[in-house]
């Protein structure tokens, strides 16, 4: 008898991800996350002071996601 295929396992979507947890997903280091941040989102230096324990969402990945890439982009041409 043929075994049954298993379904692949996926780990459910998280509400929030740490810094650690974001810089890992974007493939940079916690220092390019925060470089990032502070260039494209932070409106002043003091905000940089709560990086460490910011809660990034599903929604603010997409967003770093496309800012990592772009990143990519102008140093590649």
């Amino acid at each position: 008898s043929e075994s049954p295929e298993l379904m692949p396992v996926t780990r459910p979507n998280k509400g929030h991800y740490t810094e650690a947890e974001t810089a890992q997903m974007l493939g940079i280091t916690v220092e390019e996350l925060r470089s990032l941040v502070r260039k494209h989102i932070l409106l002043n230096e003091e905000d940089a002071v709560n990086l460490p324990i910011t809660a990034f969402q599903p929604s603010d990945l997409l967003l770093l996601r496309l800012l990592v890439r772009g990143q990519v982009a102008t140093v590649a041409a």
